[in-house]
């Protein structure tokens, strides 16, 4: 027999006793926004459902990508393209981690503001708009300017309010929930907010509004200064619309956990579910375990054929 062309059936076998006889826990990284930490949750309970033993490891999206390439976190459930593309091209391209497809999901992440706003700052959603109104987004401290309020991820903002010469200055956030408070403080005095934003997120629910329209995304604007309206800097268009979200694990996950690679492959939501489990926590007050338990329980005939075919222990 030709030792490189093996049946199809011989290679399952050696991957089931080969997943069988390792019990180490399968890493699942955890960062701070309701949705990924639901979603590993998910994740983590449909390799329980296969005999694996599993563990949480919370990081920041920063240093998730050191541990993925050594092995010391094994799957990110929700690699977004607004803000993790870069690094995951990058690591992807030398090896370090593998891609293991995208959600049914598209994304977009960029400046938003509440409906309310548009009577207050005519022109909106446009972005030059917005500037002419920037007075209106000042906070204490914000020596006039206009404040935009941005979470803890690696944006490039500041970069974007200089190349497109904007009245504004950046106010990190360090959780996502601190986003929320505050726009639940503007929105309850009907007060002028802009702030970070994405979708599929559960926000679009329960407040209406937009995002701002930046010029539009090209990859060139992250790149070359001669493109765009601002000849001498970069990143003076919007951020990716439509962009994907994907999964990424550690590259020696196939060979140590296959099953559970397979079925990581599989895995897949929407927009809707996105927001739905979302909901969940940041609406009805569930716990993140109690969430993806509720979605478990009365979506089996969903995340059952997810499982990799011929893979349960």
């Amino acid at each position: 027999m030709n030792n490189r062309v093996l049946p199809a059936f011989i290679l399952l076998h050696l991957c089931l006793n080969a997943d069988a006889t390792n019990n180490e826990p399968i890493k699942i990284i955890t960062n701070n926004w309701t949705s990924q930490i639901v979603l590993s949750n998910i994740t983590g309970n449909i390799f329980k459902s296969m005999g694996y033993n599993i563990s949480y490891l919370p990081l920041a999206v920063s240093d998730q990508w050191g541990a993925l390439a050594h092995g010391f976190a094994d799957v990110q459930i929700e690699v977004w393209e607004g803000t993790m593309s870069d690094e995951f091209k990058r690591m992807i391209a030398k090896g370090r981690i593998s891609d293991l497809g995208a959600h049914q999901a598209k994304t977009r992440e960029d400046w938003w503001y509440p409906a309310y706003v548009e009577d207050l700052c005519p022109g909106l959603p446009d972005w030059q708009a917005l500037n002419k109104c920037a007075a209106l987004f000042a906070r204490p401290g914000s020596a006039g300017k206009g404040v935009y309020f941005a979470g803890p991820w690696e944006k490039s903002d500041k970069a974007r309010i200089r190349a497109l010469q904007m009245d504004f200055k950046v106010q990190l956030l360090s959780t996502g929930n601190k986003l929320w408070k505050e726009l639940d403080k503007a929105f309850k005095k009907k007060q002028p907010i802009v702030l970070y934003n994405w979708t599929p997120n559960w926000i679009s629910s329960h407040y209406q509004g937009r995002f701002i329209e930046f010029p539009e995304y090209s990859p060139e604007c992250e790149t070359d200064p001669a493109w765009g309206i601002n000849k001498k800097y970069l990143y003076d268009c919007s951020n990716p619309p439509g962009g994907w979200l994907r999964k990424a694990a550690w590259s020696g996950m196939q060979a140590k956990w296959s099953c559970a690679y397979q079925t990581l492959q599989n895995i897949s939501f929407d927009n809707n579910q996105i927001a739905a489990l979302a909901a969940l926590v940041d609406i009805d007050k569930l716990t993140y375990k109690q969430a993806a338990e509720y979605w478990l329980t009365n979506n089996k005939a969903v995340w059952q054929q997810w499982i990799a075919k011929g893979c349960t222990r």
